[in-house]
């Protein structure tokens, strides 16, 4: 047993609220069932088949209210392994969903049988006919697309407010549209060609020649049955002009039907119906869109009106203006959103009418802007305009970061009502859509029922299309409440279709919870075609059943999915998935919201329960040991939940009291702690490399296992050498004092370059610039404390912060002297996550102090004072996650440029997932982690490869097999006369 054994039991919930109607019941705590998981191993693998009960819980959740447990996950790779699977699955009569993203906010990411994860090995972007195309995998982001695409001046049609998370192979078997795309610039009217997957196996390329003439060799049967489908439609009138009107405002509610007018040929008439099909009718492999214009000028403004009827009346007037976009948001919203970073504050105290359109113009010059912004002046006059805030100006404006602000508010929705939702609620965003020039009717009628049936909902939507959202937040665990719910939904069916002829789905498609009433919407003849076009495209129903068609009356009220009280940092997640892409474990182990998933199923369960017991064994190493507790999930996440501070708090419960000893000592020892490091540093640097490797990999193989590998690096060849001495400087005539990081301090730079180590470039170059900085002589045994917080030590993290404060404090003589940190992982400790373990008189002297990263200190004191004297090419940059979380991305950008022709950062740039030391107790989270990255930064050859923290760069070198440095490396030789 190692010697300092995690303490055990202590991440079992320290109070149950179970057992929950919705829980996992205990027949299924093994997992997946035999022989289905011999079955599918044999066949595909064992690395491509999830079968641990944990593995099945924490895929069995989407943005939706709903959450069903598959039997089985699989991890397809290729075509291969999805032609497998639903070989496998006509053979067996099973069932097939396929899951990307996981974004649905109607349960279409969900399956009860056998789950698809298609996101993980499908990623990518071939940008066509310099932009004017772009050739796209399932399992890419929509914002990961639009970067490669900005760079060509082009983006793509639909535009979706979940952009950062959501998936080009969600979008279109969605029909996901959002602010701007409309009817004209969605997925059915901006796709090339698909390529795709029918359930028998066939393979379809829309973009080929031939491709009708082998569709009907292959399928002789379904071409026929497309075309006399098609010769129905078309020989009825009324079902065209219905079909056609149908499709005038936005409309996701079953299939598209207008399909079969505008297709001429069983494959076109596919390639329509596979749109908005929600994996029904086969497997989206590939897409090619035809892109659009990026008009980079744009002319803003949020209008504050008195009401929700008063804002929707004004939107016609901006849609005839030309604007691009017209946004609604009540006062609900508004007031949620105040949880958004960059939200102004007084929005918290908006009376609850207030309703605010988001309106933007876009140009593609500045002329063009000036003319919209003379139009938008001209309609503000007749407006009836309110200003309930200090910060609302009632104004258009161009400045990026006022635009900014409103959008993330805007994009914010979903998550920000949701995590403003009474604890232990369920939320439900619907989506509908009705004739423009009937919105503010319908605003109206819309806030009487609410009120009828006794919900307060939040409403926001594209208002220039006549589409809007609303949540309701209900208690799925009470039988009252659902019904309750239940009868809400009845009869805002009704009051959509039959008042307004609308869209029960305006974009985010049928799904489980609008299936029920596509009859109501669309009528009988027209849902039984729907059926028929299920039943020939696949006829044995393998494809995600019940997910479009279902006949059940109450399907929308199946597999309503509780939300169990759990730790009170997470518990407003909403399981929107915006945290997965930046999510550095993602694809090894769990995401933040799976760790959220796994923990509120735990609380479903009751004590003893085996699924408990089972979930418990795998959550140390699949959710607290592998998260980088780099907390870029709080960035990503619109209410900036921290999944990374959850983990690092439950690492500190699994310590026992002499672990948390031994940790304090080492913290008020550091000083011995960091002298034996860099003399074992330098010892082994004498040993050949090979021997020393092989030697050092061997003792720390040991020593990990006799005392515990969460504490105990793993040797990695890839370490660099013993740092050099400090460089002398004076205190007198300073203009900072600089701070070399504790790591830089033990190490040394990249073997083989020469030059002046980090701590000696900071100081020649910031004398070169006569901005002189002084290293004081005690910073041996000093650190931010990042090694103990990351971990989870309390005690020796206040020891640690404290001391650094304290020492800081009068380095700068109270905070008159700016402290330089050269580690941004370093940086970010002493300017932030310091305080929760500061005295309060400590917390008084760091309020005084200004921390600046030596990034920063670089590109805003010295490069104005610097002569640049050589360039080299090219340079690849690696932004580290600190620099995210303090804003300086764009002064690494700044240096870089000043010493490179040309700078690059990879479009799938991420956390590196080093983590201090991480990356050695966890190899294979940093492989996993930077696998898309490095993948991106081989490509090509770069002439240097340049970041802020001397962790990241090793854990890169490792990456890459290129040698990563500090950006301040390349400016001193860029400066040196």
């Amino acid at each position: 047993m190692p010697l300092l054994e995690p303490k055990p039991g202590a991440l079992r919930p320290r109070s149950i609220s179970g057992p929950a109607p919705d829980r996992l019941p205990g027949h299924r705590a093994g997992g997946t069932p035999e022989p289905l998981r011999t079955e599918l191993t044999e066949l595909l693998g064992p690395e491509k088949v999830l079968w641990k009960v944990s593995d099945l819980v924490r895929y069995a959740s989407d943005a939706s209210p709903y959450r069903f447990v598959p039997q089985v996950v699989v991890i397809a790779e290729d075509m291969d392994d999805v032609s497998a699977v639903l070989s496998y699955a006509h053979g067996r009569q099973r069932e097939v969903v396929f899951r990307a993203a996981g974004t649905s906010l109607n349960g279409q990411a969900q399956g009860e049988d056998i789950l698809v994860d298609v996101r993980r090995h499908w990623a990518g972007i071939e940008v066509l006919e310099e932009g004017r195309r772009a050739r796209i995998r399932p399992g890419t982001t929509v914002a990961r697309a639009n970067a490669a695409l900005a760079r060509h001046g082009r983006i793509l049609g639909p535009d979706p407010a979940s952009a950062i998370a959501c998936t080009l192979g969600g979008v279109v078997a969605n029909n996901a549209s959002g602010m701007t795309a409309g009817t004209t610039r969605n997925s059915y009217r901006t796709l090339s060609s698909l390529t795709f997957v029918l359930p028998g196996g066939t393979v379809v390329d829309t973009a080929d020649p031939l491709a009708d003439e082998e569709l009907s060799r292959a399928e002789p049967a379904l071409c026929h049955g497309l075309m006399e489908i098609k010769r129905e439609i078309e020989a009825d009138p009324a079902l065209v002009a219905r079909i056609r009107a149908k499709y005038e405002i936005k409309n996701t509610t079953g299939y598209r039907l207008d399909a079969y007018l505008d297709g001429t040929t069983p494959v076109e008439v596919l390639r329509g119906l596979m749109v908005g099909s929600e994996g029904t009718l086969g497997f989206i492999s590939e897409v090619v869109f035809d892109t659009l214009p990026l008009d980079r000028e744009l002319c803003t403004a949020l209008l504050f009106f008195p009401s929700l009827p008063a804002a929707a009346a004004a939107v016609p007037l901006f849609n005839g203006a030309g604007a691009v976009a017209v946004e609604l948001m009540d006062g609900n919203t508004l007031r949620a959103s105040v949880s958004v970073a960059g939200v102004p504050a007084d929005w918290a105290d908006l009376p609850r009418e207030t309703t605010a359109l988001l309106v933007e113009f876009r140009a593609p010059d500045e002329a063009g802007r000036d003319a919209c912004a003379q139009r938008a002046a001209r309609l503000l006059d007749g407006l009836d305009l309110v200003a309930p805030a200090p910060s609302a100006t009632n104004v258009f404006t161009s400045d990026p970061k006022t635009v900014g602000g409103y959008w993330r508010a805007r994009k914010a929705f979903v998550t920000a009502v949701g995590g403003a939702r009474a604890r232990g609620t369920t939320l439900i965003t619907e989506d509908f859509a009705v004739p423009p020039s009937r919105l503010a009717e319908a605003c109206e009628a819309l806030l009487a029922l609410q009120a009828e049936h006794g919900f307060d909902a939040a409403v926001a939507g594209h208002a220039a299309h006549g589409n809007l959202h609303f949540m309701l937040a209900f208690d799925a665990a009470d039988p009252a409440d659902v019904e309750r719910y239940g009868a809400f939904v009845e009869a805002f069916c009704r009051l959509t279709v039959e008042r307004f002829d609308g869209s029960l789905k305006a974009e985010h498609s049928t799904g489980r919870n609008m299936a029920p009433f596509l009859e109501l919407e669309w009528g009988p003849a027209a849902t039984a075609l729907m059926w028929r076009t299920k039943r020939l495209v696949d006829p044995e129903g393998v494809l995600a059943p019940r997910i479009l068609l279902d006949r059940d009356p109450r399907a929308h009220l199946r597999g309503l999915k509780t939300i169990p009280q759990v730790e009170a940092v997470v518990d407003p997640c909403i399981e929107c998935g915006f945290c997965e892409p930046t999510c550095p474990s993602g694809d090894l182990t769990t995401t933040p919201r799976q760790r959220i998933v796994l923990r509120r199923e735990m609380l479903r369960q009751q004590p003893g329960s085996p699924v408990l017991d089972g979930l418990l064994a795998s959550y140390g190493y699949d959710a607290v040991d592998t998260c980088a507790a780099d907390s870029t999930c709080k960035l990503a996440c619109p209410v900036g939940i921290d999944t990374g501070a959850l983990m690092k708090d439950f690492r500190h419960r699994r310590h026992g009291p002499r672990e948390e000893a031994a940790a304090a000592l080492a913290a008020r020892r550091f000083g011995a702690a960091e002298s034996a490091a860099r003399v074992t540093v330098a010892a082994a640097d004498r040993i050949p490399s090979r021997a020393r490797d092989r030697l050092l990999e061997a003792v720390t193989g040991v020593a990990r296992r006799a005392v515990r590998p969460e504490l105990v690096p793993q040797w990695s060849a890839q370490l660099p050498g013993a740092a050099g001495h400090l460089p002398p400087t004076l205190r007198v005539g300073a203009a900072a004092v600089y701070y070399p990081a504790c790591v830089n301090r033990i190490f040394g730079g990249p073997e083989g370059r020469p030059g002046p180590s980090l701590p000696q470039a900071v100081v020649a170059v910031s004398e070169r610039a006569g901005r002189p900085v002084w290293i004081p002589g005690d910073v041996a045994g000093t650190c931010c404390a990042t090694i103990w917080n990351s971990k989870g030590y309390g005690a020796g993290a206040r020891v640690m912060a404290n001391r650094i404060v304290e020492a800081a404090w009068g380095w700068t003589a109270g905070g008159l002297l700016p402290l330089v940190v050269d580690a941004s992982s370093c940086t970010l400790g002493i300017a932030r996550e310091v305080v929760p373990y500061l005295t309060p008189e400590n917390r008084a002297l760091h309020a005084e102090l200004r921390v600046l990263d030596s990034i920063v200190w670089a590109a805003e004191e010295l490069l104005p004072r610097l002569e640049v004297r050589r360039r080299v090419g090219s340079a690849v940059l690696h932004p580290t996650c600190s620099m995210r979380h303090l804003g300086d991305e764009d002064r690494l950008r700044a240096v870089a440029e000043a010493c490179a022709e040309e700078v690059v950062v990879p479009d799938d740039a991420g956390c590196c997932a080093f983590a201090g030391d991480r990356g050695m107790l966890y190899p294979e989270l940093t492989a996993s982690a930077t696998a898309r990255e490095a993948a991106e930064v081989t490509a090509r050859a770069f002439d240097a490869h340049l970041s802020a923290n001397r962790m990241c760069e090793v854990g890169m070198d490792r990456a890459t097999g290129r040698t990563y440095y500090s950006a301040l490396l390349e400016l001193e030789h860029a400066t040196r006369p």
